[in-house]
């Protein structure tokens, strides 16, 4: 055995204990331990995931997920909700791979389903496995018709909350936006589109902009709550009222919330102008406040305070309501000589109280609720008084419109500003007409020529009107359904504008046709604006330009003014242009404008002011812009639109058919009214206005001029002399400084061109100052230039004066021709009313002497058709035979054509000498294209002419004459002369150039349109002609391209012409 405690055997002699080992052996020793012990633990630490790793995902654990089994599609989104549901259950298993979701949804693919299963995988590669995405894109290709999912995607963005509440709103705002992913992609954009939706009521209540869908929803929900609880306690209080006998005696009404889908109700909110009524299945979209960056929860409104607005209306008293006076009730209206119902006995008289009685006391900037509405039939200035106890007519007012006033058993005495005001009349049963609804009044009668009626609280509590003073709304109740008016309005009355338009006779009676602002949304016409694409054309978007903090400052505010006037409101729409600002010309200040170039581009153009005009709802998606505080769409036909002036003259033609030409003429939106005498005019100006009001159009009175003896219109002074230059017009050429460049001096002539048939000798004094203008021409300004310069600023300012055309006297015409071309003039008792020539055609030029001049009678009927035709004229030739055309035997075949076109007019042809026919034969000689301009000769000389010997150079500055090859005649020379042309003959059989062609006279043609050569006069010669003549007069560059296209061809000619009309300062303006 062994002794384990003394380390000996049995058995065995003992020996000698071995030394103790050393301290520093021990410690290595223990120090290999302890590591051996530590790599072991770390092993087992290693092995164990390994013992505890969880198996594979099987069919069996998808299966215990109980996913739904597909086998037909009775309802196409059906197969939808399946997809989603499949997916949901597969974000449950972690790592589950694409092949194996598609492995087991398709597991649930049973009867038609998994038939069509099979044929899905049977067209497949040999060896390919499917995916989740390659699976689900098939199915959603088979069940899912596009056009269906299209059909939920536009009703996903068109849905509104409706008659909902907020939670069943939300429901099917989460439902339907599953068709439409792309537009809430994110937090943000599902609330903002949420947003959009909701009714107008709670709108307001909420603010502009959420990043959390879930914060919108809550504050929506919290809000409804709200209002809900505040309806009922309006209907609680208004029971308790009426169970004592009240008589809803001052509620406060102003601190009443508005009804929720409770109580048919209708807003309108005033200006001078009045209200417009809009029938609520008009109001398509809701009202929002200004864009703000940061959303707030709204707070309850602050409780009414009554000490800022006066005493107690029962007993005088401040620090309570009069619905919790204790005092004995007082009698609110008035009562009539006769009537003694609810009198209080022992008083002799009342008293009152009113805050305004004229407009020039309200301060500056004081936001006072008026407006100008019918009262009786007339239009009256209307103020929403909530200090003034009744309501009050101005006497001035009732007996201007002849309203029966009767004496009151009782006198008032009404507190007023400046000293009290004592009456004892009053009127009964007037008619007020507010939008949709007619209201009866029975106003006391004040002593006063200023504001028109005051609607005081009597009136306000009897109609049960809740005034809201901050954002200028009155809501009244209305057996209407619904808001008829759901835009802001700048409500503070301009009383200097009201009292110009009183003391203008006729527009005095239309104050509401000048309103300071647009009262809001067009109604709807007959025809909208339609925006017309280019088949094919894809959504073009464009981010916002960067703005100044001034600019977006001014930004906001006006994005706030045109959404409370309803002209836009939030977008979604994938279209998206710029938006910018431009100085008004007439305010100061800044207009806001979109940048619509890359919508007019694919916009197809068409002949057909502006936020006047509905657009088609079908085409406000195109119209949206984009800022820096969201995409906005217009509702209102808006600035830069490509067709919009042709649609807008259009509508406005449509608006005045049956006057126009009779004493109304309308270009845009500028309207000329005229008339032989006064009597007549006021006939005249009624009619305009009342069709602006019929169609309820609104002119802007600052622009406006009445009863002038002479206007400015289109550049022109119009009077009953004739037509003359505008000096306003011209005082840009008259204060022009030297010009210093070659675009300079085109600019000039540009401008003064316009005015160039009233200058005498335009070209020819132009023409050192055009010779600078050439290629490769040093500038040298000499004194020829300063003399033209000179000359044709001072010719503007004498520039004579054309007659207007009488329809109702005889005209006279005068004719002749020559060998370079055909000149006649239009005159009337003596005065000139138009000139007009052209060169001979190429194959007249062969034509005989008499044939010659009868052609110069045909042209002149033709080109004043719409003067002479129907009216007698007397046609004065040279030449003699002319006389008997109409009697003649013998005519050969041209002349037998024009002889039909001459017996449709009511003529008489006369034999005029040649040499009194002196400004018919400078105009017929003259072989240049301008207008030639003359001063009118006395009729005498063409009444005495066989007595008077006439001297040419007697006449000599009656005319001028300038005698020039043709145009075509100079292209034909300058082809000769050029290289480049010469070239193109050499080569002319080459392939390259088989477009190009010679005649026999060796001219050269670019497929039948004339070779301009690279001459730089020639070419600027062309254009001013096509530029500036009497028929065509600044028409445009892509105009002015198509006419001169058809005739002439250069290189780069387009590009010419846009540059040309660009130095134009008239097509500029």
């Amino acid at each position: 055995m062994v002794n384990t405690r003394n380390g000996q055997t049995s058995g065995q002699q003992p020996h000698d204990a071995p030394p103790p080992p050393e301290l520093a052996t021990l410690v290595v020793q223990q120090g290999e331990l302890i590591r051996l012990m530590r790599e072991e633990r770390q092993a087992q630490g290693q092995q164990r995931p390994r013992e505890h790793q969880p198996r594979g995902i099987t069919y069996k654990d998808f299966e215990d997920l109980r996913p739904p089994v597909f086998t037909t599609c009775p309802e196409p989104l059906a197969a939808n909700d399946w997809l989603r549901t499949i997916e949901s259950k597969v974000t449950l298993l972690p790592g589950l791979t694409e092949q194996e979701k598609a492995r087991f949804a398709a597991q649930l693919l049973q009867g038609p389903a998994g038939a069509w299963y099979a044929t899905f995988q049977a067209m497949q590669p040999q060896g390919h496995i499917t995916t989740w995405e390659e699976l689900r894109t098939a199915f959603r290709a088979h069940y899912i018709p596009k056009s269906l999912m299209e059909q939920k995607q536009k009703e996903f963005r068109e849905l509104k909350q409706g008659n909902r509440t907020v939670m069943q709103y939300v429901q099917s705002f989460i439902h339907l936006s599953q068709y439409s992913p792309g537009d809430v992609a994110d937090d943000p954009s599902r609330a903002a589109r949420l947003l959009s939706g909701f009714d107008s009521t709670l709108l307001t209540h909420l603010g502009r902009e959420y990043q959390s869908f879930s914060a919108l929803v809550d504050t929506a929900l919290d809000m409804e709550n709200r209002l809900r609880v505040a309806n009922e306690d309006q209907k609680r209080k208004r029971r308790a009222n009426n169970a004592h006998g009240s008589s809803r005696s001052e509620k406060a009404s102003y601190q009443q919330p508005q009804q929720y889908h409770q109580q048919s109700r209708f807003v309108v909110r005033p200006n001078q102008s009045g209200w417009i009524h809009r029938a609520p299945q008009q109001q398509r979209f809701p009202t929002y406040r200004a864009p703000s960056h940061q959303a707030q929860l709204p707070a309850p409104r602050a409780p009414f305070s009554q000490g800022a607005w006066g005493p107690c209306f029962n007993c005088g008293k401040t620090g309570h309501f009069s619905k919790d006076c204790r005092a004995p009730r007082r009698i609110q209206g008035p009562t009539p000589a006769g009537g003694s119902q609810g009198k209080q006995k022992g008083s002799n008289s009342k008293t009152g109280r009113v805050h305004f009685i004229h407009m020039d006391q309200v301060p500056a900037g004081e936001p006072v609720l008026a407006g100008t509405f019918t009262v009786n039939g007339h239009p009256a200035v209307v103020l929403f008084d909530l200090g003034a106890t009744h309501t009050f007519l101005s006497k001035s007012y009732a007996l201007k419109h002849g309203i029966k006033m009767y004496k009151l058993k009782e006198d008032y005495h009404i507190t007023a500003p400046g000293s009290p005001v004592a009456t004892g009349l009053m009127a009964r049963q007037l008619k007020v007409d507010i939008g949709p609804e007619s209201f009866v009044i029975n106003p006391v009668v004040l002593p006063h020529q200023g504001i028109d009626v005051i609607l005081g609280m009597n009136w306000m509590v009897e109609n049960d009107a809740i005034l809201h003073v901050g954002s200028r709304e009155v809501q009244l109740k209305s057996k209407v359904t619904g808001k008829i008016l759901k835009k802001h309005l700048e409500a503070t009355v301009n009383t200097s504008e009201l009292q110009e338009i009183r003391k203008i006779p006729v527009v005095c009676d239309f104050p509401d046709v000048f309103p300071e602002e647009l009262p809001g949304l067009p109604p709807d016409r007959d025809v909208e604006f339609k925006i017309d694409l280019i088949p094919g054309t894809a959504p073009i978007s464009r981010r916002p330009y960067r703005m100044a903090p001034d600019e977006l400052k001014e930004l906001k505010t006006q994005l706030q003014e045109q959404l409370d006037k309803g002209f836009i409101h939030p977008s979604s729409s994938p279209w998206g242009c710029p938006a910018l600002f431009v100085e008004k010309k007439d305010q100061g200040g800044k207009r806001l404008c979109v940048d619509y170039r890359p919508l007019n581009a694919v916009t197809i153009k068409n002949k057909s002011g502006y936020y006047q005009i509905k657009i088609g709802e079908e085409d406000t998606p195109k119209t949206a812009f984009s800022t820096g505080y969201g995409l906005y769409e217009y509702l209102v036909m808006s600035f830069g639109l490509t067709n919009a002036p042709a649609f807008f003259m259009y509508m406005m033609n449509s608006v005045f058919m049956n006057e126009l030409d009779k004493f109304v003429v309308v270009f845009i939106d500028d309207i000329l009214v005229y008339s032989k005498n006064e009597e007549e005019h006021k006939d005249h100006l009624r009619t305009v206005l009342t069709r602006l009001r019929e169609h309820q159009l609104y002119a802007k009175f600052s622009k406006c001029a009445f009863w002038l003896r002479e206007v400015s219109f289109l550049g022109h002074i119009l009077s009953e002399k004739g037509v003359a230059v505008d000096p306003s017009k011209v005082e840009d050429v008259l204060n022009w400084k030297q010009p210093e460049t070659v675009t300079e001096i085109r600019s000039f002539l540009g401008l003064a061109g316009y005015y160039r048939r009233f200058i005498k000798d335009f070209s020819k004094t132009a023409k050192p100052m055009t010779s600078l203008t050439k290629k490769n021409t040093k500038y040298l300004w000499d004194p020829k230039c300063e003399e033209a310069f000179t000359s044709l600023k001072k010719s503007l300012t004498s520039a004579p004066v054309l007659a207007q055309p009488d329809v109702t006297k005889p005209f006279d015409v005068y004719c002749d021709a020559s060998g370079n071309g055909l000149g006649c003039v239009l005159m009337q008792e003596g005065r000139v009313i138009a000139y007009a020539s052209r060169q001979l055609r190429k194959h007249e030029a062969n034509y005989a002497t008499h044939d010659l001049e009868l052609a110069a009678v045909v042209h002149a009927l033709k080109i004043w058709r719409h003067y002479l035709l129907g009216n007698t004229c007397h046609i004065y030739t040279d030449h003699k035979s002319l006389k008997y055309i109409l009697t003649q035997p013998e005519l050969n075949m041209r002349q037998r054509r024009w002889l039909e076109l001459i017996k449709d007019y009511d003529l008489e042809i006369h034999y005029h000498p040649g040499k009194a026919n002196v400004v018919a034969d400078a105009l017929s000689r003259r072989a240049h294209c301008h207008m030639l301009e003359v001063r009118p000769t006395a009729r005498v000389i063409c009444c005495e002419i066989d007595e008077i010997e006439v001297i040419t150079e007697q006449m000599a500055e009656l005319y001028s004459l300038i005698i020039e090859p043709t145009i075509k005649e100079q292209i034909i020379a300058a082809q000769k002369q050029d290289k480049s042309m010469a070239y193109i003959r050499e080569g002319i059989n080459e392939e390259k150039r088989a477009c190009f062609t010679l005649d026999d006279q060796g001219v050269l043609w670019f497929k039948g349109r004339l070779v301009v050569p690279r001459d730089m006069e020639l070419r600027k010669k062309i254009l001013d002609e096509a530029h500036t003549s009497m028929f065509t007069i600044h028409p445009g560059s892509n105009k002015m391209y198509q006419d001169l296209k058809q005739k002439f061809w250069w290189t780069r000619m387009k590009r010419e012409i846009a540059k040309y009309v660009s130095e134009c300062d008239v097509c500029r303006e």
